[in-house]
């Protein structure tokens, strides 16, 4: 496989996993202002995905959305200055870890309200439309959000429209405690839905790192061909609590056997294997200094001004 794409894609995953793992070991001491929802486990459809986006392109999240940031090319140290409440956070400090964004590179938020991020996707899906440049927008979301009316009606609408939309779907198996299994009568009905309202759908199941991102290439070419919206269904597994930095296999609701398989089959270790020592150790050295220089820049920045409460309202 071509050395080049295989060092792109773990610099990419590498950097995620680093950045929330220091997240992690920061949030205990309380300088990080906000809630943590971690990517840990399933950061490869982030960097799947956008790897085969151009950066004119436009992304979209939810609560859950380090990991998009990042692989659309967000910047680190602001996003770390948002979690601590900072004024040079990419949202001046108002909006912590749940709401990032980055214009410049083509985020266009992330929302901490379930399936919010989904219609809002389609309005900027619709602009581009309209605007005829070959832009698309990928919109990233849980299980859970599948289970929310404006899934359903967003399918519809940009089925209707022809948006070019790419609904991308990390199901991780849980909305935040409660299993698939216990939400839905047929599982499948996830990309089956999207089929049903002419949406194609094409399913990972195993979260293979370049089956997604084949996947997405193909979606991203047909959108780009006016051919009208796709869905990605990415079975992941998240390794970390719904919510905070820790693990939770001990609270009742699913166990360590049930990830492990999971954790033997990690995309980022998979993709180090496959690089030189030598040329992994230099990537790593450059992320871990990156990660340094975002923190000091978080923990150097100063808070907002009084008068910032007054801005935006």
């Amino acid at each position: 496989m071509n050395p080049t794409l295989i060092s792109r894609l773990y610099t990419a995953l590498r950097r995620i996993r680093r950045f929330e793992e220091i997240t992690a070991e920061i949030y205990p001491s309380d300088r990080i202002k906000s809630p943590v929802h971690l990517a840990i486990g399933q950061e490869q459809v982030a960097v799947a995905v956008c790897d085969a986006l151009s950066a004119e392109d436009w992304v979209g999240g939810s609560y859950r959305s380090h990991a998009m940031y990042l692989a659309k090319g967000g910047d680190m140290a602001q996003m770390m200055a948002e979690m601590y409440g900072k004024t040079t956070g990419c949202c001046r400090g108002k909006g912590g870890s749940m709401h990032v964004i980055a214009p410049e590179a083509g985020v266009m938020g992330s929302s901490a309200v379930v399936g919010t991020q989904i219609p809002v996707a389609a309005g900027y899906a619709l602009a581009a439309r309209h605007a005829g440049r070959g832009q698309v927008v990928a919109v990233f979301m849980g299980d859970g959000a599948t289970e929310e009316g404006c899934y359903y009606e967003t399918l519809n609408f940009a089925a209707l429209h022809h948006l070019p939309l790419l609904f991308v779907v990390e199901n991780n198996g849980y909305a935040i405690h409660e299993p698939l299994s216990k939400r839905r009568a047929r599982p499948e009905a996830i990309h089956e839905v999207a089929t049903a309202l002419g949406v194609p759908a094409t399913v990972i199941p195993d979260g293979d790192l370049f089956a997604i991102r084949e996947a997405a290439l193909t979606a991203v070419a047909a959108l780009r061909r006016g051919e009208g919206p796709r869905l990605i269904e990415a079975q992941v597994y998240r390794w970390r609590q719904h919510v905070g930095p820790n693990e939770d296999f001990d609270q009742g609701y699913r166990d360590r056997a049930e990830a492990e398989p999971w954790m033997q089959n990690d995309p980022l270790a998979r993709l180090a294997a496959q690089i030189p020592t030598a040329d992994r150790a230099t990537i790593d050295a450059a992320i871990e200094s990156e990660i340094a220089a975002a923190v000091t820049f978080a923990e150097t920045s100063p808070p907002p001004a009084p008068e910032e409460l007054f801005r935006d309202a």
